[in-house]
């Protein structure tokens, strides 16, 4: 078990100042910050996390804004789609919710791009409820302390897990938080800080530190993918308030022709960028009546 007692003065004293903790915050602005923090790390997040809850500080303000001004402010964050989601996340709270984030997860799991994290650690951090809160940091966190393991793959029974050690009071919040920090600064996956670990008992150290069992996971690219040529592609139209020709997307990535012909593609697909009828390209919502969809390029 993880003993909270040992835990929760950790946190207090350690704990990175980071804006969407603050008191004050509203349940809104931190379904942004879980938003922006998929796949991102806080340091890229942390100005666009501001910026946009000024300008949108709340879902109704955020569904007035156009999908153009939300592409727009989303940057370079990477996974546009997210920030397309999140508009729509926000069009159905400030419809359906009078403007107010639901606090339960069942309902929290109804809403456009929110999961099995996104729904529980909006419960747990912005309302204070007592649920499991699983993301990698808190896996890795668990895998080592309780089970003795250098790392652990995502499983059916993580919830329940996670559930078993909270403790049954008003602290569970705190703690989810705190097992998350612990695993984010000090129990990480490459370079484990073991001696300013705050918990006294800890199954991995005990078994003195096995190796992982499974194959290391292989890290992403990013130069010279898909991914980074549809942010290329969005960097264009973002930098253009009227739609532009084929002409001028096409400088923005000239080594692969078939490739860049695809992401404009998977990007009308998705909904993030539109044609116009006379065959211009703009962010969704700029291009005036869309034209046909073009056949995708091999």
């Amino acid at each position: 078990m993880v003993d909270a007692r040992e835990l929760l003065p950790w946190y207090e004293e350690f704990q990175r100042d980071l804006p969407w903790r603050r008191p004050g915050v509203s349940a809104w602005q931190i379904l942004v910050s879980e938003f922006m923090l998929q796949q991102t790390p806080v340091v890229r997040v942390e100005p666009i996390w501001r910026d946009w809850v000024a300008r949108w500080p709340t879902p109704s303000a955020t569904a007035a804004a156009s999908t153009a001004d939300v592409l727009r402010a989303w940057g370079k964050l990477g996974y546009p789609r997210r920030a397309k989601r999140l508009h729509e996340c926000a069009t159905v709270i400030s419809v359906e919710y009078g403007d107010a984030v639901p606090d339960d997860v069942d309902t929290l799991l109804t809403l456009p791009g929110v999961g099995t994290y996104t729904s529980r650690a909006i419960a747990c951090f912005a309302y204070g409820k007592r649920v499991p809160v699983v993301d990698t940091n808190v896996r890795r966190v668990v895998a080592r302390v309780v089970h003795g393991r250098a790392d652990s793959a995502a499983s059916v029974r993580d919830l329940a897990e996670v559930a078993a050690i909270l403790p049954n009071d008003s602290r569970a919040p705190r703690f989810s938080i705190a097992l998350m920090e612990l695993g984010a600064t000090v129990c990480t996956a490459r370079s484990p800080r073991c001696g300013l670990c705050p918990l006294s008992v800890c199954a991995w150290r005990a078994a003195g530190f096995p190796p992982p069992t499974e194959p290391a996971r292989r890290v992403q690219k990013f130069a010279g993918t898909d991914r980074q040529v549809r942010g290329r592609l969005l960097d264009v139209l973002r930098a253009n308030a009227t739609p532009v020709s084929r002409a001028q997307l096409d400088v923005a990535w000239l080594s692969d022709p078939a490739q860049r012909n695809r992401a404009l593609d998977s990007l009308l697909t998705d909904g993030l960028v539109e044609q116009t009828s006379g065959g211009l390209f703009a962010l969704a919502g700029e291009g005036g009546e869309p034209g046909p969809k073009p056949a995708p390029v091999d």
